[in-house]
């Protein structure tokens, strides 16, 4: 018990140390005092002492060569402090104001980086997801012989597959809904929002490696929504339904699908032949 007291007393007295050391090197008039420990910080990953000192020395040193380390260095420390959207701005700021600087080329990869660990899940909005698809790219175009460049490519698939995924998730939403009429608006149905949802994602997505699920929607949706027409737009529909079975079948031959896709198209043949 005794020791335990003793240890506690020693990191209390440690921190407090710690703590009025800091206090002086921040109210110190000696901005070059100040850069070395800020860097004494960064190195020792106290990132958030090192913040509050480089927020500080940014200004300070402003028209200095060490103005430039100094604004790297604090869009790092925010990285690594998890505060990704302050980093995203510091590393932005520091592009702009140095384009042709000594930490350009990482500060652009870093602006990708600090998005791409704030995107959401992709049930959410994928505003964030685009913009980091944005950053990446803007990278790849920029420094195309980067040694970051197989890095920022696998990250951009990575996030383009979130944005399919949520394509995928809202074209099921839609499909699930089915016969429900309430979000429908000007009369329009369920089955065919998901057909659109799905087309619209195979053109912007051609090689995604959701394909095959959209593909599968759009003939469950045809096949569904000709089943739920009225008898004037019966026919043509299910002669649709049935051209997109034999698609659906002519590109995915052995998918587990391709039973459904036959028996759908046994139903389309009792209308569409009579």
């Amino acid at each position: 018990m005794k020791k335990t007291i003793v240890i506690l007393t020693c990191a209390v007295l440690l921190l407090t140390s710690c703590a009025a050391e800091f206090n002086r090197v921040l109210k110190s008039a000696d901005n070059e005092f100040k850069y070395e420990y800020a860097k004494q910080m960064f190195a020792t990953r106290k990132f958030n002492q090192a913040i509050v000192l480089l927020e500080e020395l940014v200004q300070m040193k402003k028209g200095t060569d060490q103005a430039e380390e100094c604004l790297f260095m604090l869009g790092m420390a925010q990285y690594n402090n998890s505060d990704y959207e302050s980093a995203a701005m510091t590393f932005r700021k520091y592009y702009q104001n140095y384009p042709r600087g000594l930490y350009a080329e990482q500060a652009m990869f870093f602006v990708g980086q600090s998005l791409y660990e704030s995107t959401p899940e992709p049930r959410l909005d994928q505003t964030p997801t685009v913009g980091a698809i944005n950053a990446y790219q803007q990278f790849l175009d920029y420094y195309p012989e980067s040694s970051r460049r197989a890095e920022a490519q696998d990250r951009l698939f990575e996030l383009q597959d979130k944005l399919v995924v949520k394509e995928y998730l809202s074209a099921e939403l839609y499909y699930n809904l089915g016969g429900y009429f309430g979000n429908c608006n000007y009369g329009g149905s369920n089955y065919e929002a998901c057909i659109v949802t799905a087309q619209n994602a195979l053109k912007n997505y051609p090689y995604s490696r959701l394909r095959e699920d959209f593909q599968v929607l759009i003939m469950k949706s045809k096949f569904e929504l000709a089943e739920n027409s009225t008898e004037e737009k019966k026919v043509d529909r299910y002669r649709d339904a049935e051209d997109e079975c034999y698609g659906f079948l002519n590109e995915y031959p052995e998918s587990k699908y391709a039973k459904n896709a036959q028996e759908y198209i046994k139903k389309c043949q009792k209308v569409t032949k009579d």
